[in-house]
């Protein structure tokens, strides 16, 4: 997920009882601290400060996607951080998967962004206590290949159900994403508020759109293989899929100014109740990642944001422009913002979103 001379690490599958052991970590380094994550995230120039204070990078092991990896903590397996996204993070929490946060160890907690820090039961709880250190953010959105097909006929989202396109799509394997693209088409911004009838016009548009997927994109590496090889011309993508695709050349562009608009994440670092590795480690960790410094890499290499606000003022303007960063209040109207929503109906998303993917 950074550079086109970087490649990134396959994500792991975790089997059996996910017992601790050395098939769980994909990048075995420093053992006092296991780092549960999105694979690519274990590139060093995220943690430059860890590796300077404790000699090598924390021990990682990887999941594809938040429900997976909510699954195996929950069977046992054992992390002292983890990096979930805004809409699972009450999930984890009231599984009583998580520790509170010491702020006080945290260096620039202050400068987190304060739009990012205001969204309701994501970082803190009305008692005041911190459950989760805020730190990527970016979009999902439509990606297209400019060589095949042409800007008018993507202006709406509505193209992912198109049948001009049949064969020629991909989507993400993640439920999150794929409602908010749904939700977003059936012109619903804030999806707490989903009523059942809007949940059935989302899943009916999901099952149109299924008829046109030709591969359900599980990770970044995935999705520009698609795109870049070309088996596939439209995908509903992260950022740095477009910056990737373009780094090895192929006409990829990401279109933020759909009539229909973008879906917009923040994932950050949370601690686990049962973190077996040294605490003082982890926070050497958080301070690591939440240096301003690492806006830099994360907006240029990545395409993604920094929730600290402080970092992302230091990125060059003319960066910041070509990422789509220079003016975030002119897309955020047209956004949906992946805030947590309510177990019972995120439960709903993922069995209907299996049945979709099963062609029912």
């Amino acid at each position: 997920m950074k550079t086109l001379t970087r490649r990134l690490t396959l994500t792991l599958v975790l089997a059996g009882t996910l017992a601790a052991s050395a098939a769980a970590f994909a990048v075995a380094a420093d053992k006092d601290l296991i780092v549960f994550d999105w694979s690519g995230y274990e590139d060093p120039s995220f943690h430059p400060k860890y590796v300077e204070k404790n000699g090598d990078s924390p021990t990682f092991a990887f999941f594809g996607d938040e429900d997976e990896a909510f699954e195996k903590v929950r069977s046992g397996f054992k992390a002292d951080l983890g990096h979930p996204c805004s809409q699972s993070v009450v999930k984890w929490r009231e599984a009583g998967l998580l520790q509170p946060l010491d702020t006080s160890k945290i260096t620039g907690w202050k400068d987190l962004n304060p739009g990012i820090m205001a969204m309701k039961d994501l970082a803190t709880t009305p008692d005041g206590k911190a459950w989760f250190m805020p730190w990527d953010w970016g979009n999902t959105q439509l990606t297209y290949n400019t060589s095949k097909i042409d800007a008018k006929d993507v202006q709406s989202l509505k193209a992912f159900a198109d049948p001009k396109f049949k064969g020629r799509v991909s989507i993400g394997d993640n439920v999150d994403d794929a409602y908010a693209l749904a939700s977003l088409a059936i012109g619903l911004k804030d999806w707490t508020k989903m009523t059942d009838d809007q949940f059935k016009q989302a899943s009916d548009f999901l099952r149109q759109v299924h008829k046109n997927v030709r591969s359900y994109w599980t990770d970044t590496t995935d999705v520009v293989q698609l795109l870049s090889g070309g088996e596939v011309d439209l995908a509903w993508a992260w950022n740095d899929a477009t910056v990737q695709s373009v780094a090895a050349g192929v006409p990829i562009m990401s279109k933020k100014d759909t009539d229909e608009g973008i879906s917009t994440w923040v994932c950050g670092y949370v601690l686990f109740k049962d973190a077996p590795g040294n605490i003082d480690k982890a926070y050497d960790y958080l301070n690591a990642v939440n240096d301003p410094e690492t806006a830099k890499v994360l907006v240029k290499d990545w395409g993604y944001g920094q929730a600290n606000a402080k970092g992302m003022a230091g990125v060059d303007q003319a960066v910041l422009k070509e990422k789509g960063y220079d003016d975030v209040q002119k897309f955020v109207d047209k956004t949906l913002f992946q805030s947590p929503v309510p177990s019972d109906l995120k439960l709903k998303m993922i069995a209907e979103f299996e049945k979709i993917k099963a062609g029912y």
